[in-house]
């Protein structure tokens, strides 16, 4: 067997505990989580993730991947009818501490960008001047530490501010990690 094959391991078996309100449900959400490889758990016992059919219970502060809920509360929201592969992935990613949203069901595939969205989007080197911002840098410092000119620095830093809609250097950090916060993955 080559090294490459023996250095592959397997997927994490996640504890996963299942919630609806219907006793058929919970069987058959439990064969989809089991046969992706997941130990099903009690709903009260001690889970990686809670897979939700419907709404997040009220207090739960697990990881929660909801089927068909309303709110958005949840960190990974599917239809009611999602496939078990779907599942399945969604509760990789919550596990690893990302959102997932389903698409709306009227989506198909990618869709053209608002213009507003566009210049939304960061640069990288906006990215590094953002951070270099949150530890309190002064413009002189952060045009030292990535080795470019005051006047980029300035030019970056007022871009930061139009494209996250703030008008002071906290401001645009507090708009950047709200943002971030809000950053989804969709199956």
């Amino acid at each position: 067997m080559s090294e490459a094959a023996t250095s592959l391991e397997p997927a994490p078996r996640l504890r996963v505990a299942i919630r609806a309100a219907d006793g058929q449900r919970v069987g058959a959400l439990g064969k989809i989580v089991a046969e992706a490889g997941h130990l099903v758990v009690g709903a009260e016992d001690a889970a990686d993730v809670v897979l939700v059919d419907g709404d997040v219970p009220p207090g739960e502060t697990r990881a929660v991947v909801a089927l068909g809920g309303a709110g958005h509360e949840a960190p990974g929201l599917l239809w009611r009818d999602a496939g078990a592969n779907q599942i399945d992935a969604a509760i990789r990613a919550v596990a690893a501490g990302l959102i997932v949203r389903a698409p709306d069901a009227t989506e198909k595939g990618f869709g053209a960008m608002r213009e507003s969205d566009g210049q939304a989007l960061l640069t990288p080197r906006e990215l590094e001047v953002l951070g270099a911002l949150a530890e309190g840098m002064t413009n002189k410092a952060i045009a030292r530490r990535l080795a470019i000119s005051l006047h980029t620095v300035k030019f970056h830093v007022e871009s930061l501010f139009r494209k996250l809609g703030a008008r002071t250097r906290t401001e645009a950090v507090a708009k950047a990690g709200e943002r971030r916060r809000h950053e989804t993955i969709t199956l």
